[in-house]
Order: structure tokens, then sequence, then C-alpha cells
């Protein structure tokens, strides 16, 4: 059975952009390769953490959201566990899809209408 995952993860801040780009890819095709769908990455960019994290003061944050059934988590925490790139990292299971940003305007309209 195929459930909904969302996953955040921070990246260390001293990566090019280059070296980003290539962090979030890897993480995106393993889950491919692991048989997930409906994969999105949403990069919120540079901000500063509320408290330090490997001595950071400043992380580049990823939002993750994956359909999967349980099997593809572990390995993919497990890599996110060993890699030197990522400074922590977060997964929880959703009761149910993400609302897309299309889904956001379809209700803002719906909710406009029923004012009317």
């Amino acid at each position: 059975m195929s459930r909904h995952y969302e996953m955040m993860y921070v990246l260390r801040p001293d990566l090019s952009e280059e070296q980003t780009n290539t962090a979030i890819t890897k993480y995106s095709d393993l889950l491919t390769e692991l048989g997930s769908t409906n994969i999105q990455a949403d990069v919120w960019g540079r901000r500063r953490l509320a408290y330090p994290i490997k001595k950071f003061q400043d992380g580049i944050y990823v939002l993750l959201h994956y359909e999967a059934d349980g099997q593809q988590v572990a390995p993919l925490e497990r890599s996110m566990r060993l890699s030197e790139d990522v400074i922590r990292y977060l997964t929880i299971k959703l009761d149910k899809p993400p609302v897309t940003d299309a889904e956001d305007d379809e209700e803002a309209e719906a909710v406009g209408a029923a004012d009317d």
C-alpha cells in the first residue's frame, strides 16, 4: 500500500549551488530507484538554524514529498545519515496527500465564490 511521506532535510551551508543540486538529485534518484512515485523536491534555500548543528549556524533547507510503501524510508534515511552533506533530516507520514499550489488556488476560488 502506497503512503504519502514528507521529509525535511538540511544541507551544509558551505555547499556550492552545484553540490546542492547534486545532493538533491541524488536523493530524488534514490527514491526513484527504490520504487517511489510522485517525488517533489522544494528547495527553501539558505536559512538560519534555531540552534547550532555540527557547528553550523545556517543550513540549506529542502522539503521532499513522495509516495511510497514503508520499504523506501529506511534506505533513504540511512543514505542521509551516512552523508556528510546532510546535517539534519526528519521524515513524517502524511494522513492525506500534500496540497499543491494549483489545489490551493482552486480552494481559494471556491471559498471566494461561496462568499459572494
